[in-house]
């Protein structure tokens, strides 16, 4: 790479402002869809401690394993890491401040995640996550409530994603079925790949979850989870999928669905969908009970899911539903030397009044102006001269419909932009 052609690091991506005013139009549409269910946000550092994640994620995981972003501080000698996922860092938190003193936490989170993959279509280097944690939770209802606001937002987003579910039982039922996977494994290690070789004593139940094909057979005949269940975590299980069906929630059980990360237990489930190609899950999630003790907390449920803001939008796009943030109600424009001091002025109280307005720069001839107005995908041209600054008034050119263009006094424009605005909305 030259020095004089510095880029962005690969799959490390710009996000221009065409971009980032549909981003806008996605978070307004996620936080309000968060604060009906209750949930507070939490923002937390973009790095932890190395250790953090070994500790939660499992430190044979594609993850920990081949993934992270990990460097030595050469301050102080300490191991630290990008943060891959959100619910390790969440969970940290919670516990260091000592959060759940007083019952459970419906938390929530957003922001840049950072993983060492190949950049393709829907996977980036660092991509962007929504997160939500309900902590101190045990019931099964927890569970289906979580999945039941996922399929809200869908609904709000108008896409379609398809829902996969399973169960991981608890810790003496997925050790005995460690056991048998391990046998059968070993009984057919001739027919391993090399992923399945390295897991099998490792994390053996990662292998069911491989994506290659030579391996799909072997996977199919393996020792079923379900099958080393007790009853406990069966009725659980039963109990999510009843209260599902009571709210209309189609889905599928997945025996095979065993989530990228060693921490969840009981409930998992993903979001999937075909129209993104090779990545097809947009949003996924379950049960990690024994997560806060794993980090030094005090025993509490938890549960939980993280959704991918860039293949969510690339699912809204592919549907045709446009997210993007409107343009500003006003563009100023003025030519004239008495109208550019009122010009300032108009800018002023369009702003106070709520108003999102730009201030023509620049000089020009009101052609050029009214040009620049145009493009800027404003509702209004508010066009002051001289004539208009002498007797405090403006001219609302009208931009996005074919209505006539009005002179009016500076508290009537601004009545008049509002209620077209709020009729608009």
């Amino acid at each position: 790479m030259s020095n004089n052609n510095i880029q962005s690091v690969r799959g490390m991506n710009d996000l221009l402002p065409d971009a980032t005013d549909t981003w806008q139009g996605f978070e307004a549409i996620v936080r309000d869809w968060l604060r009906r269910y209750g949930y507070r946000e939490m923002r937390t550092p973009i790095l932890e401690h190395t250790g953090l994640f070994k500790r939660a994620i499992g430190e044979v995981t594609d993850i920990v394993e081949k993934e992270m972003y990990t460097f030595i501080d050469e301050l102080n000698g300490e191991s630290l890491t990008l943060r891959p996922e959100g619910t390790a860092s969440s969970v940290r938190a919670v516990i260091q401040h000592n959060l759940l003193y007083d019952g459970g936490k419906r938390l929530w989170y957003s922001g840049p995640m950072f993983r060492h993959e190949r950049p393709q279509k829907g996977r980036y280097r660092q991509f962007h996550q929504v997160g939500v944690e309900a902590l101190g939770f045990a019931g099964p209802d927890t569970d289906a409530e979580l999945i039941v606001m996922c399929a809200d937002l869908w609904k709000e987003l108008d896409i379609a994603p398809t829902l996969q579910l399973n169960t991981l039982g608890d810790q003496a039922a997925r050790q005995r079925h460690r056991q048998k996977l391990v046998a059968y494994f070993e009984s057919h290690r001739e027919v391993l790949d090399e992923d399945a070789k390295r897991r099998l004593h490792s994390n053996p139940l990662r292998i069911l979850d491989s994506k290659n094909p030579a391996m799909q057979a072997l996977n199919e005949a393996a020792p079923r989870l379900m099958d080393e269940l007790e009853d406990e975590a069966l009725t659980h299980f039963d109990d999510v999928q009843s209260l599902l069906r009571a709210h209309g929630i189609a889905f599928e059980i997945n025996p095979r669905l065993v989530r990228g990360l060693d921490y969840y237990n009981r409930t998992v489930f993903e979001w999937v969908t075909d129209q993104l190609g090779a990545q097809g899950t947009v949003c996924a999630g379950g049960r990690y009970d024994g997560l806060i003790e794993q980090l030094g907390g005090k025993p509490a449920p938890a549960a939980g899911f993280a959704m991918g803001m860039e293949r969510l939008l690339a699912l809204v796009e592919a549907g045709g539903r446009a997210l993007a943030t409107p343009g500003p109600d006003a563009y100023i424009v003025h030519a004239g030397d008495t109208a550019r001091v009122f010009a300032w002025q108009v800018a002023s109280a369009l702003r106070s009044a709520g108003l999102s307005t730009i201030l023509h720069c620049g000089g020009g001839g009101f052609k050029s102006q009214m040009k620049k107005a145009d493009a800027s995908c404003a509702r209004y041209a508010v066009i002051v001269g001289d004539d208009e600054a002498a007797a405090r008034q403006v001219t609302l050119k009208p931009l996005r419909d074919a209505t006539e263009q009005r002179r009016t006094g500076m508290a009537q424009a601004i009545q008049f932009i509002q209620e077209a605005t709020t009729q608009k909305v």
